[in-house]
């Protein structure tokens, strides 16, 4: 009897000849916004000298979230010491340590946004001995002490597998643990440079051992060369890792200096993997193909609520 994991196809994805990527589909037009809200959002964050993975890594999302008053706040400064092939974040060697006073700013800005649900990653600091853990701690103790009830969601590097550095992240209890995976193991000496795969795999196995009541989240990017059985095997790695929550989104090219895209998913193969994902275990799969891993956060708040009901 066919497996109900059979139901895409195992063909892989055909390259597209260069030297361009093909057309933008209809379906990743993007509305702009650009109110009152979006400009008040934008002030805050340049009055307390703040960044965000919106504005650095040039989500397309961005204006439809800041209209909404919703960010992912970037922490650990916006310089990057890895130089992955799919980000716009800057890359090279950061100046000075970590702001001891970054925390402080952002639960401040989360105040002045009124926001129940924060979003916080960083950059890769593997120039830091902790990978810059102490100030992710820092940063959910001092949200939570300025806006008591809001939850935080943190997007944590690998931390060159340092696991000190995640306990300490987890001894702070974020409200969900995310760790992005981003691609199928076999694009990732070009995807994720600095990165293994069976490292993001411990950190998500780790996480959930280690304090089974935080549910663990990750993501992956679709239309960079993998093929469709890549993606369900890897789904079924993570769903084996007992992670929670899933992303899948298309991927599409910073600039001409980073890497091209392949194909583009159409959305009823993002539906098929969100049905799929559910069938593996996952509890929640956020499918489409202009969902990121914050995408839509705030909104399924009550996701994670009840995700903690379960454990």
């Amino acid at each position: 009897m066919t497996t109900p994991f059979n139901i895409i196809s195992n063909a892989p994805a055909v390259p597209w000849p260069s030297p361009g990527p093909p057309p933008r589909p209809d379906w990743l037009r993007v509305k702009f916004f650009g109110g009152q809200r979006h400009q008040d959002l934008k002030r805050i964050m340049r009055t307390l000298d703040l960044h965000t993975v919106c504005e650095s890594a040039r989500c397309p999302n961005m204006g439809e979230c800041w209209e909404h008053g919703t960010a992912t706040f970037m922490i650990l400064g916006d310089i990057c010491t890895r130089a992955c092939g799919f980000c716009a974040v800057p890359s090279g060697k950061p100046v000075g340590p970590p702001d001891e006073e970054e925390p402080l700013r952002v639960a401040e800005a989360v105040a002045k946004m009124g926001l129940r649900y924060a979003v916080v990653t960083s950059v890769n600091r593997d120039d830091q001995p902790d990978g810059g853990a102490h100030i992710f701690a820092r940063t959910i103790e001092e949200i939570r002490r300025r806006v008591p009830g809001c939850k935080v969601e943190v997007l944590i590097p690998d931390f060159r597998g340092d696991w000190n550095a995640l306990d300490v992240v987890l001894a702070a209890r974020p409200d969900i643990l995310n760790h992005n995976t981003e691609t199928v193991p076999r694009l990732y000496r070009q995807v994720r440079k600095g990165a293994v795969y069976e490292r993001s795999l411990e950190l998500l196995r780790r996480s959930k051992a280690a304090h089974p009541e935080v549910p663990t989240k990750t993501g992956l990017m679709l239309g960079l060369g993998e093929e469709k059985r890549e993606v369900l095997a890897t789904m079924q790695d993570l769903a084996a890792q007992g992670t929670n929550i899933l992303t899948l989104g298309q991927y599409l090219q910073p600039t001409r200096d980073h890497l091209p895209i392949v194909r583009y998913v159409h959305p009823g193969e993002f539906s098929e993997y969100k049905v799929l994902g559910e069938a593996m275990g996952f509890r929640h799969v956020e499918a489409g193909p202009l969902v990121r891993s914050s995408y839509h956060a705030q909104d399924q708040a009550e996701s994670p609520a009840k995700l903690h009901q379960q454990f």
